[in-house]
């Protein structure tokens, strides 16, 4: 049994990718038997055990999205939760604050391993130029750290870029897969053959992840033997501009935004669409929701060919669109609309490159790697 502390400087209250790959990984390892605590900052939930809050945050803009950055942690706090706590690995999400997991890796015991994952991809100048600025400010406390991985290949570049680190792995981020959508009671895999071909986007209406660009396409798609529908599900600041939008273009009668689709609800969705369109235009360094689009779509998903979207969706290359050229997304939209055996055809190959990230797998390829840096970090053999 592991003593683990997984430590992210932003809160856990929001449902986003990297609030989702500590929680995932926490429920498995635990379930595994091992003593996982959360080490994190400003959080109001009160059903996570061993939950070690250690600071106030605040909100920033950072990497084109919106996230909360923590205020200096009391490091008479920090010294406290490590004496009560005699953690075995303490697992750091990355880029991380000076200001709060700083503070908990240069207070580590000499015995616990600290390792770290890197989980963006810079989408602009200004952001590689923060991580690389972080990453010559910290060079001393990054020696500390006993391991660093990726969460994909775009962000292992991130991480040579600004740590100058070369023998990273990517261990991927851990997905919740239930049972292939054909087989779930109740679902129907799809549209009916007779009715509306559906194409659902399912993701926060915000710019990058390219709601606009995929009503542009839609609306520009040349006429299709079978018709269609579209479904903008999510919530986000481009609501009223993505319905005006869908009035201008005439196709009002055919858009439909339900609003936030709760976790338990995202599986019955995607089971019901023939095309999954997530057009992100960046700034995405894995892609949790292609994962899961890939395990529980109805039918095919396209993917946009963004960096970070490129490690889910290997080997399916011929799924990815760019969703600022709007006649050549709006012809791949068209032909997938009409194709419903190729549709058919891509489901199991798309479930097996899910399957890559399946949460039993990532939790195992995850232990693997804490017990390396233990042993590392302690002078014994690594098992086996």
């Amino acid at each position: 049994m592991l003593r683990i502390g997984l430590v992210i400087d932003d809160g856990l209250d929001k449902p986003d990718g990297v609030q989702q790959i500590v929680l995932t990984l926490g429920r498995r390892l635990a379930d595994l038997g091992h003593e996982v605590h959360y080490v994190t900052s400003s959080t109001e939930r009160t059903d996570l055990p061993n939950l070690h809050v250690l600071g106030r945050t605040v909100s920033v803009r950072f990497n084109g999205n919106r996230l909360r950055s923590p205020l200096p942690a009391r490091r008479a706090d920090v010294r406290r939760l490590l004496a009560e706590v005699p953690f075995d690995v303490l697992h750091v999400t990355m880029p991380y604050s000076p200001l709060l997991a700083g503070r908990v890796v240069s207070a580590a015991s000499p015995r616990t391993a600290v390792v770290g994952s890197f989980v963006i991809y810079p989408q602009d100048a200004l952001t590689r130029w923060g991580i690389r600025a972080l990453g010559l400010a910290e060079r001393r406390r990054l020696r500390r750290f006993d391991a660093i991985s990726a969460l994909s290949e775009a962000a292992r570049e991130s991480v040579r870029a600004a740590f100058g680190r070369d023998e990273v792995p990517i261990i991927g981020g851990p997905v919740e897969l239930g049972a292939p959508a054909a087989g779930r009671a109740g679902t129907a895999g799809g549209a009916a053959a007779a009715g509306p071909v559906r194409i659902v986007f399912l993701g926060r209406l915000v710019e990058r992840k390219g709601p606009r660009e995929l009503l542009a396409a839609v609306a520009a798609m040349p006429a299709t033997a079978r018709p269609w529908t579209l479904t903008l599900a999510g919530r986000g600041p481009l609501l009223d501009d993505l319905r005006e939008r869908a009035r201008a273009a005439g196709i009002a009668d055919r858009v439909d935004f339900p609003g936030f689709v709760a976790e338990e609800d995202k599986a019955a969705l995607l089971a019901g669409a023939d095309v999954v369109a997530l057009p992100s235009t960046g700034g995405e360094s894995f892609g949790m929701s292609v994962v899961e689009a890939l395990a529980d779509a109805g039918g095919v998903v396209l993917a946009g060919d963004n960096p970070g979207y490129r490690t889910p969706m290997a080997g399916l290359e011929d799924q990815l669109v760019d969703p600022r050229d709007t006649a050549a997304f709006a012809r791949t939209l068209a032909r997938w609309v009409d194709d419903a055996g190729a549709r058919a055809a891509v489901r199991p190959r798309q479930r097996a490159a899910a399957e890559r990230f399946d949460a039993d797998e990532i939790t195992d390829r995850t232990l693997a790697w804490y017990e390396q840096a233990i042993a590392a970090r302690r002078g014994a053999p690594a098992p086996r």
